[in-house]
């Protein structure tokens, strides 16, 4: 064994740590340096609180061998290299089929960690259970603004209301989680019944409705110069193949925010934004649980789809 590779304990395994000392995240402008050893643990402490939201779920890698000031590359096929015990799904693609990394275990969120990959971005289907990858049982609404000032996070927190309460209408049990980087996402656990274009329709109805009863402040329109400084609600990672951010997945920014779970009375903290945890933090805010409330079961969207239509005339 080198000296710039120490074993660590993760579950059942242990697993290899290449060059713990090197810094992913470097200091500066107020930011904490942090290094990958740093994120290893962080991923290994917070194994018991996100392994739920990634079993059975493909995912695409975000990773950064060099470091944030080095070159990222986004990983969907699993290389050949990768151990045999890490769980793999294959999926359904255009032209062909792509080999997914599954997470379902400490051990593969430390080897990932050595990997360098900072962030993980889930399906919101699984292939392990229901209906499979065709099928998701999560629709996720980005609420996207339009800068990233404090006033501009003011417009998401306002969104995020507009929208839980349209949601409670529509008697859709909802959760909250800020991305770590510019907004929140509210996601919405499903039956997995539906294909991933009637829940993508669905969102798109939801979003188009609460646009249109807010002109002034929301936008559908895909195109930046279409928005103005409006709140952009989108709806586009509700498709075949598209990811969401895990929740307590590290973010490639200074000072490794994470995104995390927001129980809703959280939305008038003066204190929230969406970068207000980092890897320093967000295990102790996992503790709390804050989704604890979310039924254990998704929700079909027949019922709320009939008062969508009513809403919408």
């Amino acid at each position: 064994m080198t000296d710039d590779v120490r074993t660590v304990r993760a579950g059942r395994r242990t697993v290899e740590v290449h060059r713990s000392d090197k810094v992913l995240f470097p200091g500066g402008d107020g930011a904490k340096e942090y290094t990958k050893g740093d994120l290893v643990e962080y991923y290994r402490s917070v194994a018991p609180f996100m392994l739920p939201h990634l079993r059975g779920r493909p995912l695409m890698l975000e990773r950064y061998p060099d470091g944030l000031d080095g070159p990222r590359f986004m990983q969907k096929n699993t290389p050949d290299h990768y151990p045999d015990w890490i769980t793999r799904a294959e999926v359904a693609k255009e032209d062909g089929t792509v080999t997914h990394v599954v997470c379902d275990d400490t051990a593969t969120l430390v080897f990932l960690a050595d990997q360098a990959c900072l962030t993980l971005h889930r399906w919101l289907s699984r292939t392990d259970r229901g209906h499979g990858a065709g099928h998701p049982d999560r629709m996720v609404l980005d609420l996207d603004p339009p800068g990233d000032t404090a006033g501009d996070f003011a417009a998401v927190r306002e969104a995020a209301r507009l929208l839980g309460g349209l949601l409670d209408h529509l008697r859709l049990p909802s959760a909250l989680m800020t991305t770590g980087s510019r907004g929140l996402h509210v996601v919405v656990p499903l039956s997995g019944r539906h294909d991933f274009d009637e829940v993508r329709a669905f969102a798109r109805d939801v979003a188009e409705l609460l646009a249109a009863e807010h002109p002034d402040r929301l936008t559908t329109a895909a195109r930046k110069q279409d928005r103005g400084d409006r709140l952009y609600l989108d709806v586009q990672r509700n498709a075949y193949a598209q990811t969401a951010v895990v929740p307590f997945t590290v973010r490639a920014r200074p000072g490794a925010p994470v995104a995390v779970p927001v129980s809703w009375d959280r939305l008038d903290d003066p204190g929230l934004g969406p970068r207000r945890w980092t890897i320093e933090d967000a295990v102790g805010q996992a503790r709390t649980d804050p989704w604890a409330g979310l039924p254990g079961r998704g929700r079909a969207l027949g019922p709320a789809r009939r008062r969508l239509d009513a809403l919408r005339g």
